[in-house]
């Protein structure tokens, strides 16, 4: 990736996590705001609210009017990740390279600050998104953060992948978990960005088609590195999906046929972004880096 992308990066992650710190305060009871941060300052690549913050950019909008979102969407990330590592659902003692959070704050006090952290991402968005952004906007913001979040995709998504745990499944009910489980989240970032940043419609479906392709390259790149990484490289334990007896990519096509398709993912999304002339060398070159991830 080219340096000067590299350094815009930094500046969105370091603009990201001095909010994400601002945001959340340590108030009583102090122990559920602490777990809260402990997950969601514990660092990782940031790229949903990059996707956000990017987004609102190139559709001519500004950072002011997306950082409550971009901010939001990483908690509600977070959040996931702490009820993904339940040992009720993927057991895991890693995440991002530290103790999960049931290890250091316990089971009981973990469920309370994901639900905690679902419920105050969006009254984050409310109380911190400016008045340069319209009622109807920031509705329709809330709208898409709520529907995103709930039984029809991103719970809905788990849910699935729960159900499928060594079972046989069909090429539809991988990709049904894939775009709902982690494609919901990237497509939320992105239509965040374009809706505060006030564009059209054709430009919307635009980012939607483009989320879409790309979230379920990343997650192609998520299931090929879980069989070839470490757990120092990775930040969490690998081999996690075949002990669990999950579906993935890689054990549904293999490790090259995965790459294949992963590689013809990311040359449609940036086809996206060229034939709708959305001109970000950012989305670019984060796309065209997705078979470069080592975590």
């Amino acid at each position: 990736m080219d340096e000067q992308i590299k350094q815009k990066m930094n500046e969105y992650i370091k603009l990201v996590e001095e909010n994400l710190d601002r945001f959340i305060p340590v108030e009583y009871p102090e122990k559920i705001w602490e777990s809260m941060r402990y997950s969601v300052l514990a660092g990782g690549k940031r790229l949903r609210p990059i996707l956000t913050l990017e987004t609102c950019r190139v559709l001519s909008g500004s950072y002011e009017q997306a950082i409550a979102a971009a901010c939001a969407i990483e908690m509600l990330h977070s959040q996931s990740l702490i009820h993904d590592d339940l040992p009720c659902m993927d057991n895991d003692d890693y995440r991002r390279g530290k103790p999960t959070n049931h290890k250091v704050f316990g089971e009981a006090i973990a469920v309370l600050a994901g639900d905690a952290l679902l419920s105050f991402a969006p009254q984050v968005i409310l109380q911190n998104t400016p008045k340069t952004v319209s009622e109807t906007q920031l509705l329709k913001v809330l709208e898409e953060f709520l529907v995103s979040a709930g039984a029809s995709k991103l719970i809905g998504g788990q849910v699935v992948d729960i159900e499928s745990e060594g079972k046989q499944i069909s090429h539809e009910t991988l990709n049904y978990i894939h775009a709902n489980k982690t494609g919901a989240l990237f497509k939320l970032a992105m239509r965040m960005g374009a809706i505060l940043a006030g564009a059209d419609e054709q430009k919307l479906q635009a980012v939607t088609e483009f989320a879409e392709k790309f979230g379920l390259a990343f997650q192609i790149m998520d299931d090929i590195l879980d069989v070839t990484s470490t757990l120092e490289e990775l930040g969490k334990t690998p081999g996690k999906d075949a002990v669990e007896g999950k579906v993935t990519y890689v054990s549904f096509y293999g490790v090259e046929e995965s790459k294949k398709q992963l590689n013809s993912l990311c040359e449609q999304a940036c086809g996206i972004l060229e034939k709708n002339e959305i001109n970000s060398d950012i989305l670019m070159a984060i796309t065209n880096s997705i078979n470069e991830r080592v975590k």
